[in-house]
């Protein structure tokens, strides 16, 4: 009977280390983000051991990892009535608590599972900074508290470490962060993730070609190690968009650091749709075609799949498909909808609105197609950025309607790295749109933006003789007069300082300064009419206007 005791004990300890070892080695594969590989794992040991409430956690965590928090809240809620670990499920709730915006209710489940904590005890510490980092709206400094917190209980953890590199990265303390992450793989050489935020440090102060070696240094420890090759891949990505003399070539290894991370993954839905979302970032619109089928394979009524292939649709030239996708997505209520759902929904229908022979615009479609280009830069105002070339492609194509309506939204966002240029077609588009019109007629509003516009752009750069010339023409059309020949007489006298040859470039702008400035003067001034008009035949002495405006004024 003692031999039977003994023997059952024995068998209870081997189980319960096989346990751990188990749990352990899929939190080796979370972190390696093998998603798919690690929950058929969890789902095999709490299949085998049902109070496994350590194990329901992560695997909760996983599907909050991948956007699926119905299904995290499930684990969550089984892994809290399980005999062991159901505190790391409250903390698990906490979190979902924090994404519903719930900080009270999560700060309650959290202070519950600190108050039941023994003295050594600071695992689930680690997992509440976890949940303010990774929340929707992190609180670091939240997660630093407790995080010290937890190194006084235990202060060779590399976890801990690793954990307060993130939270200390999270809240712009690069030092700190850099710091923690060095003494977290000090502690622990195998945790390699901290020797790979080194590099994503480097990474977010500009300095790619550091950064890259960091990551290769990663790669000679284990080149099975999949998140290095994302992080390879960003940092391609943006070494590309900030030096774009290299842009093709970067881009190019991005995309083929990208591919190395998912084959090192999986090609679960999930993944599938983060690899989309960096196609698109890439600007990659055939291969994200290509992804938004493959995950239309795996899931045929996942709304976000309709999200990518508007997307693609659009860049590919399928107007249709784009605007069809995208207006199915945005129409079902429970998706998030981002900014990018809009842009290029409206840029689809503004698209559409204008018919094959690039001449007449479908009215109706086109202010539908405004509306929601609109909608999704005041939503994501960097999309502002890409309007320029899409504006002026309108505007080369003398579509100064829809040129003005792109250029009024691109000019709503005065961060964009193109301003001042749209500043100025978006004056051009509204002068030419009211050429030849009389002031009953002429759009007042949009000249008062258009002047306003010219104002942004001699602010900026008060040298730049166009501005002063565009403004000039604004307020002739508006007939504020006064105005008009104060500008006229600028741009005059920079053309002036510039030389001959400047005057003779601008010789045609320069003639109808002088004419226009001279019918001013005209009615008050006839001296200072008749030298503006002898200027002009300085330039062209067989100038009509002005020689039969002097036979009027003699």
């Amino acid at each position: 009977m003692n031999k039977l005791k003994i023997f059952s004990i024995a068998m209870l300890a081997t189980s319960a280390f096989n346990y751990a070892q188990d749990v352990d080695a899929a939190k080796k594969i979370i972190d390696a983000e093998q998603y798919e590989k690690a929950k058929s794992m969890l789902k095999g040991i709490l299949q085998a051991k049902p109070s496994s409430g350590k194990a329901a956690f992560l695997l909760g965590t996983i599907y909050l990892k991948q956007n699926s928090e119905d299904s995290a809240k499930i684990y969550f809620d089984k892994g809290a009535a399980a005999e062991e670990g159901s505190r790391f499920n409250a903390i698990g709730l906490g979190h979902l608590d924090l994404n519903n915006g719930n900080t009270s209710a999560a700060k309650s489940k959290f202070d519950g599972v600190v108050s039941s904590l023994k003295k050594k005890e600071f695992e689930e510490l680690v997992y509440i900074a976890q949940a303010y980092i990774n929340s929707e709206k992190p609180d670091y400094k939240a997660a630093i508290a407790i995080l010290e917190n937890a190194k006084l209980k235990n202060p060779n953890s590399a976890e801990v470490f690793l954990a307060l590199g993130d939270a200390y990265y999270g809240d712009k303390s690069q030092n700190e962060a850099y710091s923690a992450y060095r003494s977290a793989y000090q502690l622990d050489p195998s945790m390699i993730r901290a020797k790979m935020q080194l590099g994503v440090l480097l990474k977010g102060a500009k300095a790619y070609t550091e950064a890259v070696k960091a990551y290769d240094e990663v790669i000679s420890l284990n080149p099975n190690y999949g998140p290095v090759y994302r992080e390879l891949a960003e940092t391609y990505y943006y070494w590309a968009n900030n030096q774009p003399k290299t842009y093709t070539e970067n881009i190019a290894k991005a995309l083929a650091n990208y591919e190395k991370y998912m084959k090192l993954t999986d090609y679960s839905l999930s993944s599938r749709m983060r690899h989309a979302d960096f196609l698109i970032l890439a600007k990659d619109y055939k291969a994200l075609e290509v992804e938004a089928n493959e995950m239309k394979k795996l899931d045929k009524v996942n709304p976000r799949i309709l999200r990518y292939l508007g997307y693609a649709s659009y860049e590919n030239g399928n107007i249709d498909g784009a605007i069809s996708s995208l207006s199915e997505f945005i129409s079902k209520g429970s998706n998030k909808i981002i900014g990018g759902d809009y842009y290029y929904l409206g840029l689809a229908q503004i698209k559409k609105a204008v018919n094959f022979d690039a001449k007449t615009v479908d009215a109706t479609l086109m202010a539908s197609g405004t509306e929601n280009l609109k909608k999704g830069v005041e939503m994501s105002a960097s999309l502002a950025n890409a309007l320029n070339e899409i504006g002026k492609d309108y505007f080369s194509k003398k579509m100064y309607t829809v040129a003005q309506s792109i250029f009024e939204i691109a000019i709503s966002n005065p961060e964009s790295k193109n301003y001042l240029e749209d500043n100025i077609y978006y004056g051009l588009s509204v002068i030419t749109n009211n050429r030849g019109k009389d002031l009953k007629t002429i759009d007042v509003a949009s000249l008062d933006k258009a002047n306003a516009a010219m104002d942004n752009v001699i602010k900026a750069t008060p040298n730049y003789q166009e501005a002063y010339l565009y403004k000039a023409r604004i307020n002739s059309t508006l007939e504020k007069n006064d105005i008009m020949v104060e500008n006229f007489q600028k741009y005059v006298d920079l053309i002036l300082a510039k030389g001959a040859e400047e005057v003779t470039k601008n010789k045609a702008k320069m003639i109808e300064s002088y004419n226009n400035m001279a019918v001013f003067y005209s009615a008050n001034d006839k001296a200072k009419a008749k030298e503006l008009l002898n200027k002009t035949l300085e330039l062209d002495s067989a100038n009509t206007f002005a020689l039969n405006a002097l036979q009027t004024l003699k």
